[in-house]
């Protein structure tokens, strides 16, 4: 736990200097305690050996390609003559991508990474109020890895 002190909130005056200095130095420790857990080390382990694999960056490249193409079709919608090829071939690479050992090892880091930040900040929320609301990346579909708004559904490699 950490050792730093957070000095009660003034309520006639807000938070004092002295009070937000000492909750900085709280969360900077609770940060380097994350930081290092095993599942940022796993996490940062996979996401070298991603950034390292040949085959990965071979198709993150064919991937990009097949984003633009679709990206350009989807301006004109489902009407355009290569829409749906573009969509399948976009579709088709996430899948190869996904078949990789360091891909998918670096998904499932990820997500326990995602999960750990998660269950912290609900907790921190909650000591707070039972009633504040928490943000999560749960249900996130984006698409294509790159936040746009194709409907591919796809979560990119990261």
């Amino acid at each position: 736990m950490p050792t730093t002190t957070v000095l009660p909130y003034d309520g006639a005056s807000g938070v004092s200097s002295l009070d937000m200095a000492s909750l900085l130095m709280c969360a900077y420790e609770l940060g380097d305690f994350i930081n290092q857990s095993a599942e940022v080390a796993d996490y940062l382990y996979w996401k070298e050996a991603v950034q390292k694999d040949e085959q990965v960056k071979v198709l993150t490249k064919q991937f990009a390609k097949a984003k633009e193409l679709f990206s350009e079709c989807e301006r004109f919608g489902r009407f355009h003559p290569d829409y749906h090829a573009a969509k399948d071939k976009v579709k088709q690479i996430e899948r190869e991508l996904d078949q990789i050992e360091a891909v998918k090892r670096f998904k499932t880091a990820e997500q326990l990474v995602d999960t750990m930040l998660y269950d912290v900040s609900r907790m921190i929320a909650e000591s707070v109020s039972d009633t504040i609301k928490v943000p999560s990346n749960e249900g996130k579909t984006g698409g294509c890895g790159g936040g746009g708004s194709c409907s591919c559904g796809s979560g990119g490699c990261g």
